[in-house]
């Protein structure tokens, strides 16, 4: 397999931590950010969105990370990357899209530009980014609350904390304090697993496509 990605990727990050999980071999590929939207036109022939990541298989390219990440557990089952319980499950998954489908597309470099389109200047479209992103940790630490930990649905990682810590790496960059007792516990007991810490974007490290 290979993973086409590019620096500071979060959404590639996702897909990284899911391998090392599985404890999956694959070839990195990295690519250069070639519109001011974000999208990248080396990635046009296998995703027509232009947008990372793109995992490369013998039966062809899969695109959205989240639909990589239910693949993969569909594909190689154990480590589980969902709870057992059904109910649980669906939270989970809930609290995944909470990030992936609410929050992520909000700090894409397109969403700023077209909201700096419609009269916004750039500082209005930052802070506009920057509320709605708060509104969405605030809801995800609500949802939360009634779990035993360490992470954020039980004692191992699913895909809500790997979509969980690379939004808290972006919501640091972008300025946000980070008052989320709940989410911020779930995010230290992800980075003592190698899985997460050590395949956290590297830009010095990588190369174009």
């Amino acid at each position: 397999m290979r993973l086409h990605g590019f620096a500071q990727s979060s959404s590639t990050w996702r897909v990284r931590i899911a391998l090392a999980l599985k404890g999956l071999g694959v070839e990195a590929v990295h690519h250069q950010v070639s519109e001011a939207d974000g999208r990248l036109a080396t990635l046009l022939p296998m995703n027509p969105q232009g947008l990372a990541p793109v995992l490369e298989t013998e039966d062809g390219p899969l695109t959205q990370s989240l639909a990589i990440l239910e693949w993969l557990e569909e594909m190689w089952p154990t480590p589980a990357l969902l709870p057992v319980d059904p109910h649980a499950r669906a939270r989970a998954r809930a609290f995944a899209l909470a990030i992936t489908c609410e929050m992520h597309p909000l700090h894409a470099p397109r969403i700023v530009a077209r909201l700096q389109a419609l009269g916004l200047g750039e500082m209005q479209a930052r802070a506009w980014v920057r509320q709605n992103i708060t509104e969405g940790l605030e809801a995800c630490e609500a949802l939360l609350r009634d779990g035993d930990g360490p992470f954020c649905f039980g004692t191992s990682p699913s895909l809500a904390d790997i979509c969980l810590v690379p939004q808290l790496a972006v919501a640091r960059e972008l300025g946000l304090t980070l008052a989320y007792p709940h989410l911020l516990a779930a995010e230290a007991a992800c980075m003592t697993l190698p899985a997460f810490h050590a395949t956290q974007p590297n830009p010095l490290a990588e190369t174009s496509a």
